[in-house]
């Protein structure tokens, strides 16, 4: 199942909580960092953990909708906590907010390694999905993570808020609407990295929940630039970023004539379909959107 919109919901939140499912977002993602204040950390954990275990009991298996929880960030003192509260829960993946560097990454497995069995859950069955630009020195060695074995990675994503406050920013985009510089900078690095890692690559997201426009131009360039997802903070967002992230009927009819072009001409480097030519690169595009393995 192709995963496009991954909408944060705050832990703590019963009310929103009980609507997480029937949002219509591919994966769900139980905050227990930024939404929920530290007086609420361990009631976040405990909705938590009967939302995951309320989920799977009727959602066996791991299909269907993602279930990812986003701990603390590892230089505070609750993320242990975090992790020993819900894995019972059996979450597909953990959000590591403020990664480092692939230390971060290493050092969340470790954790993970140490947790899966006592749970009942098979080694290396908890994905880790780090979000990779919150400060100025994780910024600049995104790179890193593409030459570091990390077993557990399940894809990259980037953030700008937390950045901006970092370096002192006092605006993200420009008078276009255009990324500025930095952002733009940790947005191409986290996107070419994930490519390099055979991961999947997110979006960060679009903040003014209310700006619909804005979030559809957004997650547009988002999939023509070659990100899986977008990152979503309200319901409302699901839908738009669903189906900018959906092939159209034209672009699945395209991508069944490129593939079968090529298969009936399987020494082939270049074919013509209808006038305009087509090569290697254009057949590797077409097997990408079809979901066909390389």
């Amino acid at each position: 199942m192709a995963l496009r919109s991954w909408l944060f919901v705050p832990g703590d939140s019963e009310k929103k909580l009980s609507k997480a499912a029937d949002t219509g977002a591919d994966a769900i993602i139980l905050d227990l960092e930024d939404s929920v204040t530290p007086a609420n950390k361990a009631q976040a954990r405990e909705r938590t953990l009967d939302w995951l275990q309320g989920g799977r009991a009727t959602t066996p298996g791991a299909s269907g909708q993602g279930r990812w929880v986003r701990i603390n960030a590892l230089d505070t003192p609750y993320w242990r906590d975090d992790l020993a509260a819900v894995m019972p829960g059996a979450p597909d993946g953990i959000m590591l907010p403020k990664s480092a560097g692939p230390e971060s990454v290493g050092q969340l497995a470790a954790e993970l390694d140490a947790l899966e069995a006592p749970n009942g859950l098979a080694s290396g069955s908890t994905r880790i999905l780090p979000l990779v630009s919150e400060t100025a020195a994780a910024a600049i060695t995104i790179p890193a993570y593409a030459s570091a074995p990390l077993p557990r990675l399940a894809g990259l994503t980037w953030g700008a808020e937390d950045l901006s406050a970092a370096i002192g920013a006092t605006r993200k985009r420009d008078e276009q609407g255009q990324w500025t510089d930095a952002f733009r900078f940790a947005r191409t690095q986290t996107l070419l990295t994930a490519h390099a890692c055979e991961v999947f690559a997110l979006d960060t997201l679009h903040a003014d929940f209310s700006d619909g426009e804005g979030l559809k131009r957004a997650a547009e360039a988002a999939r023509a630039d070659g990100f899986a997802g977008m990152l979503a903070i309200h319901p409302a967002q699901v839908a738009v970023i669903n189906a900018a992230f959906t092939p159209s009927e034209a672009e699945l009819a395209e991508a069944r004539a490129i593939v079968a072009a090529f298969t009936a001409n399987p020494d082939a480097g270049a074919l013509q379909i209808e006038g305009r030519m087509i090569d290697r690169p254009h057949l590797k595009l077409a097997e990408r959107l079809l979901g066909i393995a390389l």
